[in-house]
């Protein structure tokens, strides 16, 4: 994918096993096709707010625990711009603190997931995110 091309789904997580799994089940609903992945906290900041991306995505993946920039700070920063703020944007992380839940809703978050450790289970939630949010969901016209 070039980086002119539209992104549909951005998936922001630093685990590279965990981003496989998530691409796997996105994949097998037909989800992928336009789908970019970044690996840590800085590169998604740059990716977001360079100025240089003609459209923004449909849904972001974010996970709150990366390297550089952490996902909270990458959600406040989402959420207070007022061109990205209405982007769907779905916590899927491992991490079940209250204060992450808490912080995450205040600032805005659609939803958060906290990762199944069990692999289908795993696979079965991001299949039913992917789904929701990119079909049945109705995003605000742009």
């Amino acid at each position: 994918m070039s980086s002119f091309d539209p992104v549909e789904i951005l998936l922001i997580e630093d685990s590279l096993d965990d981003a496989e799994l998530t691409i796997r089940a996105l994949r097998k609903r037909n989800l992928t096709n336009r789908l970019r992945h970044i690996s840590d906290g800085e590169e998604a900041m740059h990716y977001l707010f360079d100025g240089s991306n003609q459209a923004f995505p449909k849904l972001i993946l974010l996970d709150l625990k990366m390297p550089k920039v952490s996902g909270i700070e990458i959600l406040r920063k989402l959420k207070g711009d007022p061109r990205m703020k209405v982007i769907p944007v779905v916590i899927l992380t491992s991490s079940k603190e209250e204060q992450d839940i808490i912080e995450s809703y205040e600032l805005g978050v659609n939803a958060y997931i906290v990762k199944p450790v069990d692999f289908d289970k795993f696979l079965d939630a991001v299949s039913q995110v992917g789904l929701f949010w990119m079909l049945l969901n109705q995003p605000v016209a742009r």
